[in-house]
């Protein structure tokens, strides 16, 4: 299922065509929202965004993993991992393709 890519510049078009502010200030206001977001996420602190879902950083330890190929045993070192787990609104819109 190929499909196009929402990216930074499609969020501050919109912002753009939707709130009124220039360009720039557009940009500038997306940027600085995913900043936030971001600056949030790396103190360890969960992005819960009502309506669309929760970002969480997780701790995963050591464990042992294997090489598909080789069967070979490998150490995985610890990591911690964002995830993302959508509302439930998020969910039910997903799934009826994006009706409102």
């Amino acid at each position: 299922m190929a499909g196009k890519t929402l990216t930074r510049m499609d969020l501050s078009e919109s912002v753009f065509r939707e709130v009124g502010l220039s360009r720039n200030e557009s940009a500038d206001l997306v940027e600085s929202v995913l900043d936030h977001i971001s600056d949030a996420l790396v103190r360890g602190e969960n992005v819960k965004i009502s309506s669309f879902g929760t970002f969480s950083i997780r701790d995963k330890s050591e464990r042992i993993g294997r090489n598909p190929k080789t069967g070979e045993e490998v150490p995985i070192k610890p990591r911690r991992v964002l995830t993302f787990r959508p509302s439930h609104l998020m969910k039910e819109r997903v799934a009826n393709g994006n009706k409102r």
